[in-house]
């Protein structure tokens, strides 16, 4: 029973140390993209900790369960494992863990099907603000102007996917800034940002006591924003896409000495003024390259005692 002990507490040491390494950490605004797949590999890995764990878990605990894991492996392998018999705390832990990851699987469909709805609703309002023009297809316009009063600009998404534009962003916004701002938008969609924020919402709404989980939600919705505007600023430059980032948020108060709900909006735009330096390739390289160890360290911890057992 060492294994699955030694993996639960793996998942619990992840969630804890991780999310205060990276909250010290400096580079994730120079390099935004490698810091979204090294929080992806953290909570992987604190997520496949548990789920092995569960499984040698219920190894310990049931007979079956046992059988059927090792059916095809050689002789001495089950022994190097020492599972059986777990006891009490094999089956309460198998249980609680498989009860924590049906939890999951409910909290990401209930995620994914409101957005849905809400992905619904923007399309049936924006139909009945900008109404079909005789000869117009459902879904042929790739960009749609919409008449309003507040600068902004959005991509919807769908099965045709769709930019949308206020007459007022299109009046403020000058020159490329336009541009940027829909580079911007294609960026989020290019890289399936609402993927990672529809996980990230699953995990923190359900288990809302655990603070990696609301440590990555937040993280992924600043970081996503920093890796589109990072895309949008590599064809249109820095500037531009400061400049329409304000040109978008200057009447909505986001610049006050109050609280918004947008307060991220004026950090965005200092890193973008201040022009912080990627780091570089081969530093980039190895950040990526070590996010991919921190997931493969609970497939070790698992694997070891088979290893060795086969050696």
């Amino acid at each position: 029973m060492m294994v699955p002990a030694a993996l639960l507490l793996l998942g619990v040491l992840t969630a804890l140390v991780a999310p205060r390494l990276l909250a010290r950490a400096r580079w994730p605004e120079r390099e935004p993209v490698v810091a979204l797949w090294l929080w992806q590999c953290v909570v992987g890995a604190v997520l496949l900790s548990f789920a092995l764990s569960m499984v040698l878990s219920a190894a310990a605990a049931w007979e079956a369960v046992r059988g059927r894991l090792f059916a095809t492996a050689p002789h001495g392998v089950v022994e190097a494992y020492a599972l059986g018999p777990g006891g009490a705390w094999a089956t309460v832990t198998a249980l609680g863990l498989a009860a924590a990851g049906v939890w999951s699987g409910a909290m990401l469909v209930r995620e994914v099907a409101r957005a849905r709805r809400r992905l619904r609703l923007r399309h049936a309002e924006l139909r009945e603000r900008a109404p079909l023009l005789p000869g117009e297809e459902p879904g042929g316009e790739r960009l749609v102007v919409l008449e309003a009063p507040r600068a902004g600009a959005w991509w919807l998404s769908g099965p045709a996917p769709q930019l949308v534009v206020t007459t007022a962003a299109l009046r403020r916004l000058k020159g490329r800034q336009l541009d940027a701002v829909f580079a911007h938008e294609q960026g989020h969609a290019a890289a399936r940002h609402d993927w990672l924020l529809h996980c990230a919402e699953a995990l923190a709404g359900g288990f809302p006591q655990v603070p990696v989980f609301e440590a990555f939600r937040e993280e992924m919705h600043r970081l996503v924003e920093l890796a589109a505007d990072d895309a949008a600023s590599r064809r249109y430059g820095r500037l531009t896409i400061a400049l329409a980032l304000v040109g978008l948020n200057e009447d909505r108060g986001t610049f006050g000495p109050c609280a918004h709900p947008q307060a991220h909006v004026p950090e965005r735009v200092r890193r973008l003024l201040s022009a912080p330096a990627r780091l570089p390739a081969r530093r980039r390289l190895l950040l990526t390259a070590a996010a991919l160890l921190v997931p493969a360290v609970p497939v070790a911890v698992a694997l070891v005692p088979g290893l060795s057992a086969l050696s």
